[in-house]
């Protein structure tokens, strides 16, 4: 019955298709590209339609591989968790995450120890990236940690955090330190805020023409900066919590903040009823003060 279908080359379609690379898909099969491109040249002539069509930087899906792809890549996720309860038992379970940077250096790593503690048996796997994971297309990230105001379509989204801008300091420094510390905000659909914004809110325009600004690429950077004295940092109280409950930073003027964006746990629909990823969402949120 189900002798005739193209098992691997379908495999290697989905892997090609989800991590948009013919490269990429070898070194996850362990196969060399020329492999990849022979099965998607055999899948294309078994159904008679291109599933690929090349452009300037590579290849990308028709609409008729993009249809393909979400069903089939759903077919793949649905039979992998099918096996699972044949699978030996194993001790632990792991789910991955990706955030940015700095949420995962600044928030997410500090706390991990507390998660342990209460499931020992779930393992995260933190990636950090500033890139946008899609995670209808790659099923081998469970939950991404993203801060927007805008709806993610087709997702499961749980808000966990409300967050806001305002003025940081040394704890020791003295109110005289005439430097600004600036951050650039690289990390996509992230609520970019800028000092004007805040020197106007708190009626000391003067401030951008008689202080000096010093740039940082990276807000843990600009962090390190602060609290080693080095002028007023304009930061997200998310990323900036720690540092002031340890006593290494102090809030200037916390009558002026900014608003931010919500910090949203997001998976695949369905998925939050899954344990181990029930646990992370019902952690993080209960975590941040929400539960």
């Amino acid at each position: 019955m189900f002798s005739k279908l193209p098992l691997t080359a379908l495999k290697t379609f989905e892997a090609a298709a989800r991590l948009s690379s013919f490269k990429l898909a070898a070194a996850e099969l362990a196969v060399s590209p020329s492999a990849i491109s022979h099965q998607i040249k055999a899948l294309e002539q078994w159904l008679g339609q291109r599933l690929f069509e090349r452009i300037a930087k590579g290849t990308q899906l028709t609409p008729t591989g993009s249809a393909l792809f979400s069903q089939v890549h759903d077919y793949f996720l649905g039979l992998d968790r099918a096996l699972e309860q044949y699978r030996p038992a194993v001790d632990k379970v792991d789910i991955v995450v990706t955030t940015t940077q700095a949420f995962a250096a600044l928030w997410l790593i500090p706390r991990l120890g507390s998660f342990y503690s209460i499931h020992p048996g779930i393992n995260v796997k933190v990636e950090a990236t500033n890139d946008v994971v899609d995670l209808l297309r790659d099923g081998s990230v469970d939950v991404a940690v993203r801060n927007t105001d805008k709806p993610w379509t087709g997702l499961y989204q749980r808000p966990f955090i409300q967050e806001r801008f305002g003025v940081f300091m040394a704890s020791q420094a003295a109110c005289a330190v005439e430097e600004l510390i600036d951050v650039a905000w690289n990390a996509p659909q992230m609520a970019v805020v800028h000092w004007q914004q805040w020197c106007e809110k708190a009626d000391c325009p003067h401030w951008l023409t008689n202080y000096k600004v010093r740039h940082y690429e990276d807000e843990h950077y600009a962090l390190q900066a602060a609290v080693a004295g080095q002028g007023y940092l304009l930061a997200s109280d998310v990323l900036a919590q720690d540092s002031v409950q340890r006593g290494l930073l102090k809030r200037y003027r916390a009558d002026v903040m900014l608003t931010g964006y919500d910090y949203v746990a997001l998976c695949r629909p369905g998925h939050e009823r899954q344990p181990a990823i029930r646990c992370f969402l019902d952690w993080i949120a209960a975590e941040a003060g929400v539960i």
